[in-house]
């Protein structure tokens, strides 16, 4: 008996998701990615991450811009949080798991999460690590996982849909991290 083969994404396309297979809230994300190719996106994103925390010290991830807001460590750390809270929503749904998944609030997960004493280099490390697993595992998916669709957080959502909001927020904050956290330092 011969091994199935791995199906590879990359011998379909994976077209972006259309709205209603994700929240209207999650437009805000999506529409923040260019393009179609959303495995080459994320790969992309994970050197211009790098690229920007490169150099960076202790006093760049401790850094605040303001005293109520999260410190630059803990806005990577809630990054990596939530890829693998979103990469394990898209396992699931792509596996055609049909159990609603729960939300979670992302301020109690940075609160109770090690970020703000772990060094920097352990969180960018992680973030490595996390965006390496979430391309493994997208990578393997047939084409029906795609689109296949389930529930998280009350919301019908697709896989792919998943995968352009993990794109999209990752984007959104290293936009932050740029201009509000880097800039001039």
């Amino acid at each position: 008996m011969s091994e199935p083969a791995v199906v590879n994404a990359a011998t379909f396309t994976i077209e972006r998701p259309e709205p209603g297979e994700y929240a209207p809230y999650y437009d805000r994300y999506i529409s923040l990615i260019a393009g179609t190719d959303i495995l080459e996106t994320l790969d992309a994103q994970r050197r211009q991450t790098m690229l920007l925390l490169s150099g960076r010290d202790e006093s760049d991830g401790d850094f605040r811009y303001a005293p109520d807001k999260w410190n630059a460590k803990e806005v990577l750390g809630h990054v990596c949080d939530t890829e693998r809270i979103f990469a394990y929503r898209a396992l699931r749904i792509a596996r055609g798991d049909q159990t609603p998944l729960s939300g979670f609030e992302q301020d109690d997960y940075v609160k109770s999460g090690p970020f703000a004493r772990a060094p920097l280099s352990e969180i960018i490390e992680d973030y490595i690590a996390v965006r390496r697993a979430t391309l493994t595992l997208l990578r393997n998916l047939d084409e029906a996982a795609w689109v296949r669709r389930g529930v998280a957080n009350k919301n019908d959502v697709s896989v792919r849909a998943l995968a352009y909001i993990i794109a999209g927020h990752e984007l959104h904050h290293r936009g932050i991290l740029e201009e509000k956290y880097f800039a001039g330092r």
